[in-house]
This record gives C-alpha cells, structure tokens and sequence, in this order.
C-alpha cells in the first residue's frame, strides 16, 4: 500500500515523458515566416542597387520521418509581398513570389528527448508573379516589369519543442539562394538587371504530428 502511494505521487509530480520524432511520423507546422532580402543588385540605371522590403506571411511546412533522425521537409507559404525601391527614388514596384522548399533533414537526438534540434540542406524553387511598377515608377519612365523564376540551395536550423505527443513548438531559420533577372522597359530600352534576393526566413510556429 505505501509502495502504491509513492508510486502515485511520483506520477503527479514527474509528468509522463513525452515521445518525440520518430520513423514514420508525419507533421505539419504552422506559424509566422518573415522572409528578410540579404543580396542587392547590379546597379539600376546607374541610380544604385534594389533594395527589397521584408514581409511577413503564413508559412507551413510538411514533414516525414524517414528514420528517427531523418527526416524530408517541404516549406510552403502564402504569397509573400515585397515593396522594391531605389535610395533615390523611394519605392517603385511591387513583386510578389512563392519560394517552395524541400529539404533533407537531420535530427540530432533520440525520441526520448523533448527537444529535437536539427539542421537541413536542399533545393529552393521561387517563383514571381504579379510584378508591377507603382506610380513612381511609372512616372520614371518604367513599364514591363518582368522577374525571371529562381532555382537554387537553401539551408536550415531549428528546434522542435514536444508539448504533448501530438504538439509542439517549433522555432526555425533558413537561408535561400535566390537569384533572378529583373527585366523593364525604361523609356522604352529593354534593361536586365542581375539580382540576388539571398533572404534570411525566420519561422516561428506550432506543429502537430498525426
């Protein structure tokens, strides 16, 4: 009867332990992705480089556990939405993109830990669409804005955190090399100027594991 109760009351004090990643799984995050341009451009018109804002959109990411350590990722988002300018001109276009991800991952430590750092590398696809030059733009002299699709590397960090053995937190960073060729008109002479985006996504989220 004593040994019931001090097993009883270890139970109320140390909670179940919570199993982690494992083969087999598959999980969804869910959370805020802010997506922040590194790179810069050649220089436009002789008026400098691009400057290409942040934004901030829905990402989601799709997992399954190939072993209990590796793991394949694909990132999807909502459209993100950059506001594209000149230092001498302020804001002159707005640029939409859809930056599909997949990854392989790596999953440092065992199913018995709560916290599950890991780290990934893979292949980025962005795509653009919707680009158009804003009244400043167009006043300038800019029409027929054009962004040539990107494929290249990307990389990741991040940790999940196991609240229950179908939820948890999720904090993530990755790096995408993202390359395009942005064509115009100005004052009708076709221009291509070479651009790296480069963004920093920082990802923060919850995730569910069915």
């Amino acid at each position: 009867m004593k040994a019931r109760k001090i097993v009883l009351a270890m139970a109320l004090v140390f909670p179940a332990i919570v199993s982690a990643h494992q083969a087999g799984d598959f999980f969804i995050r869910g959370g805020a992705a802010l997506v922040r341009p590194t790179g810069n451009s050649d220089n436009v018109l002789g008026l400098g480089s691009f400057n290409v804002s942040n934004n901030t959109q829905l990402g989601l990411t799709f997992t399954y556990m190939a072993t209990d350590h590796i793991g394949v990722e694909l990132l999807a988002a909502t459209p993100f939405r950059h506001k594209v300018g000149l230092r001498s001109t302020g804001n002159i276009a707005t640029v939409h993109q859809l930056p599909p991800t997949l990854m392989a991952q790596y999953y440092f430590l065992d199913n018995s830990s709560a916290f599950q750092p890991y780290v990934g590398a893979g292949i980025n696809y962005t795509t653009f669409f919707d680009n158009k030059f804003n009244d400043t733009g167009r006043q300038a002299g800019l029409t027929d804005l054009r962004l040539k699709d990107s494929w290249g590397y990307a990389a990741q960090a991040g940790v999940d955190y196991q609240l229950t053995d179908h939820w948890m937190l999720n904090a993530s960073v990755w790096y995408m090399d993202i390359k395009t060729k942005v064509r115009f008109k100005a004052a009708g002479e076709s221009q291509s100027i070479d651009t790296k985006i480069n963004p920093v996504v920082f990802f923060l989220g919850a995730g569910y594991r069915f």
